[in-house]
């Protein structure tokens, strides 16, 4: 059978390409910092990177790293529940309840594996899910693997998701779920009003802060920050990849009962082995760093100013951004991968994003500014992206 198989998949992948949807990788063959060089040997400054802290390699987390590496060992080989759980594991979970002002924490491989696991163990067909349009894909894998009744309201429409809140008033139990930043536009949600619509029609709320993280807020708490609703949101995903050291590694934190009924059912991790301890250890480190300084946090909103400013004066059409996320509109797929490809020939890392990862006719240059990126870095990509763009039609 796998000869006609083969052939179907050769023409979807022939199809992909000639679109002009076909995802090529670039490799990297240094650490994942402000300035890498790539597998041609060329030095580029990375401008597409959830490093919004400049955290991937930073010393600090590193030392706890090897550390951890030479007293815990390499892996856990196990998952928690048998012989997978270290005291580490423990204390990285009590950091992240300190920091985001919750009860309880359990650890997961990936914040993917924590929205997959979260819907299925808690809802049923009694209950209902009203989710953001425009939520990553892990939430809707995680929502699709629950019987729950499941309604979508327009990206951050509060009209469209008080009239979701009036159709769930059937079911029992009621949760919105909301991405903190939406990572391809870079928007934070108003969740003020969205905490106003649960109390009115008594439902709860799931925020999954995997972009919005060590970003948004004063002290990068993220969006329950932002809206000085820290402690009150009943679960909060998110992911150590991101801004919070880059590496791997994901969470649910929330009401202790909650998290005490994920530890009892959620797939993802019962039957997954434990995050290794040198990430463990890492992630310990990077919150107690964070506890003591806002540092990073300053620098990337500054920087993140600085760009969307001067791009914006320069006659990009950039999406309105609440985040380290600036959305470069070019709207064609081809033109996004002409465009980045250019970039790179100027030095400039940056990848063009399309259907459908993006809607049709929304391709963009996704730019992520990151803590770990100087002014002349800011200046060099600018500078850059106004050349690229006057060749290519773009301004």
């Amino acid at each position: 059978m796998y000869t006609e198989f083969q052939k179907y998949l050769s023409t979807e992948l022939e199809n992909i390409e000639s679109a002009g949807l076909f995802k090529k990788e670039r490799i990297i063959t240094t650490a994942q910092q402000a300035l890498i060089k790539v597998s041609s040997g060329q030095e580029v400054l990375n401008f597409c990177a959830n490093n919004y802290l400049g955290l991937s390699n930073s010393p600090v987390l590193i030392k706890a790293a090897k550390e951890a590496l030479d007293t815990r060992g390499f892996g856990m080989s196990s998952v928690r529940f048998i012989c997978g759980t270290q005291d580490l594991h423990l204390e990285l979970e009590k950091k992240v309840a300190e920091f985001f002002g919750t009860e309880d924490t359990i650890l997961y491989a990936a914040c993917f594996d924590a929205n997959g696991g979260v819907f299925e163990p808690l809802l049923n067909e009694e209950d209902a899910i009203i989710s953001d349009s425009l939520n990553h894909a892990s939430i809707i894998d995680g929502v699709r693997l629950c019987k729950a009744q499941r309604y979508r309201y327009a990206n951050a429409d509060m009209e469209d998701l008080e009239n979701c809140l009036k159709l769930a008033q059937a079911q029992r139990y009621r949760l919105i779920v909301t991405d903190g930043v939406f990572s391809m536009d870079g928007n934070v949600p108003p969740l003020d009003k969205i905490y106003e619509l649960a109390n009115k029609y008594n439902a709860m709320i799931m925020v999954d802060e995997s972009h919005s993280a060590g970003v948004v807020g004063k002290t990068g708490r993220g969006a329950t920050e932002q809206f000085n609703l820290r402690g009150k949101v009943e679960i909060i995903t998110g992911t150590l990849g991101k801004a919070l050291g880059g590496a791997i590694g994901g969470f649910t934190t929330g009401k202790k009962e909650i998290i005490a009924i994920l530890r009892q059912r959620s797939r993802p991790y019962l039957f997954s082995n434990s995050i290794p301890p040198m990430v463990a250890a890492a992630g310990i480190a990077m919150f107690d760093m964070m506890s003591k300084t806002h540092e990073l946090q300053d620098k990337l909103h500054s920087n993140t100013e600085y760009f969307v400013k001067r791009m914006t004066d320069a006659g990009f059409s950039i999406k309105p951004t609440q985040s380290a996320i600036c959305a470069v509109m070019l709207y064609n797929a081809r033109l996004s991968q002409q465009f980045a490809a250019r970039m790179l020939e100027e030095g400039i890392y940056v990848v063009g994003f399309y259907f459908p990862v993006v809607p049709k006719e929304q391709a963009r240059i996704r730019v992520q500014i990151s803590a770990g990126h100087e002014v002349e870095h800011l200046d060099k990509c600018i500078a850059a992206f106004i050349k690229v763009g006057k060749e290519l039609g773009v301004i």
